[in-house]
């Protein structure tokens, strides 16, 4: 009976021992992790914000792999995801055949290979924005509502960061707010605003704010534009003559930025291309990732549009604006 309770006593203790040394072992794994994931946090700034889009795509890549095999429903699964988080139908395809193809030999190498060819992908473009001229001009384009003038606000201070001299110009003159807003920004940054009377001519008041930017010496004039719906004909009208005087007076635009509202998805497309016409957008500004699993919209303006993303918004903050760079970008969207 002695010896029975004696193997007992050791077996149970032998049965705690092994529980705790697994218990730690596990908590080791988390602690690993978790340092893993402020490592890509820390260095690209866009884990936290792209949290929603990461688990739109790499928690659903994860939980797919782990239940089947690598077979055409698998892929076919796959592309289903890159649409689901707005990649686009047709980039969602070019992106999968590219990954097949690449012939991966699990799931893990399928998913750094989606990382490897995003990456390429989207680094065929140019991002810097271009300030060649003096004073340089930047007009900014995209429908109320997406963020434009908030988007206008951290460029602007974005650039006094650089030690560059900044004017603003509100050329939308269909809305009192519209002006105010842009005057309480260019107020607390400090900068000067040309504005004119509601519903005076919009080209008017870009050709004043070109002449004052250039008397006064300035380094940039960023052009603040209406923003109704893109369907609006007349709307595209003005667009377009303004954007004319522009680079009649400065020879050319240096930038036409375009911002998107990230949560509106595909609909990105359309503006995109309709704003494109009217005044030759050569970057795109998405706002809103923070806050949206759509962040895969980036890759079908780029890849269908041919226009590159320089700056992506990810907060309420002045600082919450940052340039696109491709790398921290999939990494955050992919969780690799």
């Amino acid at each position: 009976m002695g010896v029975a309770l004696v193997i007992f006593v050791l077996a149970t203790v032998a049965v705690i021992v092994m529980w705790r040394m697994t218990f730690r072992d596990r908590q080791k794994k988390v602690e690993s992790t978790t340092v893993k994931t402020a490592a890509v946090s820390d260095k690209s700034g866009l884990w936290v914000p792209l949290t929603k889009t990461r688990r739109a795509i790499a928690d659903k890549f994860v939980s797919l792999a782990e239940s089947r095999t690598m077979d055409d429903e698998y892929w076919s699964r796959l592309e289903d995801l890159l649409i689901t988080a707005d990649v686009g139908a047709l980039s969602a395809a070019a992106l999968v055949s590219a990954v097949k193809d690449s012939g991966p030999a699990s799931f893990e190498q399928a998913r750094i290979e989606l990382h490897r060819v995003l990456v390429a992908f989207f680094q065929e473009r140019r991002r810097d924005i271009k300030l060649d001229r003096n004073p340089a001009v930047i007009l900014v384009v995209g429908v109320n509502g997406g963020g434009k003038t908030t988007s206008i606000a951290k460029l602007a201070a974005m650039l006094k960061s650089a030690n560059r001299s900044v004017l603003l110009g509100a050329a939308d003159t269909y809305r009192a707010a519209a002006t105010q807003q842009l005057q309480v920004w260019a107020d607390r940054l400090e900068v000067d605003l040309v504005s004119g009377q509601i519903g005076a001519d919009p080209a008017s008041v870009a050709f004043d704010s070109y002449q004052a930017a250039r008397a006064r010496g300035v380094d940039v004039l960023i052009v603040d534009t209406a923003g109704r719906l893109q369907n609006k004909v007349n709307l595209m009208f003005e667009l377009g003559k303004v954007a004319r005087v522009l680079r009649r007076e400065a020879g050319e635009i240096d930038e036409a930025l375009l911002v998107i509202d990230g949560s509106t998805g595909q609909n990105g497309l359309s503006q995109a291309s309709v704003f494109t016409e009217a005044a030759g957008v050569t970057g795109i500004v998405i706002t809103k990732l923070d806050g949206t699993a759509r962040g895969g919209v980036a890759v079908a303006i780029e890849r269908e549009l041919g226009i590159p993303v320089k700056y992506i918004g990810i907060g309420e903050g002045l600082d919450d604006f940052a340039s696109f760079h491709p790398e921290g970008f999939v990494s955050a969207m992919l969780g690799v």
